[in-house]
């Protein structure tokens, strides 16, 4: 695939430009509401669509179906970010009204980061093929992680990241509008929204260590990894405002997406060396694999009542939490962001890969 300069630029140029709007269409900080959120994810559905049939128009049906693949695969794991963000927000009590700028900058974070990650995997494979293998065992481990730690969710109380930021950053333990560093005494403080946003970054990070290689599964053109990555994070802002208060509904989401890891894995093992497996029946698989899990987690809950509202509508005092030591990481949870099991997958979150 022949992609030139004109392509990269215009594919860049969109997305600065849907962040500007974005940016500006969101600038007084307030509750998105979910009618708002659904409208939101339309639209960014509808760009991502509409990229992919560019995609197809100009360079031929294989590489629009390699995009569509890589944008199902991506949009389906983020929906996994989705979840943990829940948790972070409810764990430092963040109003809903900052939630929004506190997302954007972690888009962008997360667009910046793939884009070096991308970079990076597509040297080496270029360079050293069997690389390859390493990225299918990867994926195969790491989904059959997630089916074992599926009724896991994390920890933000157990993180290491926490603890640290909490003995070395001087901070305030009060929200302070939207600002992420506020001037107090002469004194230069960070509020608990930037720890918040360093939160979203490091678990975004984490969580593009095994989605690009899964796109990766799926097409080695670094133009198709890396539009449909971007095209498919830019609406993950809406997304959650949408489902962020249904999360108790996808008790089978985790072993799902752990299903397509595991075959985005095989069918890398398999390209490398034994068949090439159409990108129409990836697309098949993986499309099929996640509406069937979603189907499945609605029925089972049907009629389920959600939880009771964790995220404070006003700015909260976080003192108390880090007086009292739940900030510093545990023996049994040494991760950086932290796990923590539940007993019932009926009554458990899906969160975190892992």
């Amino acid at each position: 695939m022949d992609v030139s300069l004109l392509a990269w630029g215009a594919v860049l140029v969109a997305i600065l430009a849907m962040l500007a709007v974005d940016l500006f269409l969101h600038r007084d900080a307030h509750e998105i509401p979910v009618r708002e959120a659904a409208t939101w994810t339309g639209i960014w559905v509808a760009i991502g669509v509409v990229a992919g049939g560019v995609i197809w128009a100009v360079y031929g049906a294989e590489f629009g179906q390699q995009y569509f693949a890589g944008y199902v695969i991506e949009k389906s794991l983020a929906v996994d970010n989705v979840f943990v963000w829940a948790i972070i927000f409810s764990y430092f009590a963040v109003p809903r009204q900052y939630q929004h700028r506190v997302l954007f900058l972690g888009v962008v974070g997360a667009l910046v980061f793939r884009a070096i990650f991308i970079a990076a995997g597509s040297a080496l494979i270029a360079s050293f093929a069997w690389v390859l293998y390493i990225f299918a065992l990867f994926l195969v481990w790491t989904g059959w992680k997630m089916w074992r730690t599926r009724d896991a969710h994390i920890d933000p109380s157990t993180s290491k990241i926490v603890a640290w930021w909490r003995r070395r950053v001087p901070s305030t333990d009060e929200y302070h509008g939207q600002k992420l560093w506020i001037r107090k005494n002469g004194k230069r403080l960070a509020t608990p929204l930037l720890l918040v946003l360093v939160m979203i970054e490091v678990t975004d990070i984490i969580f593009a260590v095994d989605s690009i290689p899964a796109v990766f599964a799926v097409t080695s053109e670094p133009f198709l990894v890396f539009a449909s990555n971007a095209f498919a994070i830019l609406g993950l802002r809406a997304m959650y405002f949408l489902l962020a208060d249904l999360m108790h509904r996808f008790v089978y989401l985790k072993a799902g997406l752990s299903f397509v890891l595991i075959w985005v894995g095989i069918k890398m093992f398999l390209v490398v060396d034994i068949v090439k497996i159409p990108t129409w029946v990836s697309l098949v698989v993986v499309t099929s694999i996640i509406t069937g899990s979603i189907v499945l987690s609605l029925r089972a809950t049907r009629g389920q009542d959600p939880p009771a509202a964790e995220i404070d509508a006003a700015p909260v005092d976080l003192a108390e939490r880090s007086a009292d030591g739940s900030g510093s990481p545990s023996a049994d949870h040494p991760d950086a962001v932290g796990t923590a099991p539940t007993a019932d997958p009926a009554e458990s979150t899906p969160q975190g890969r892992g």
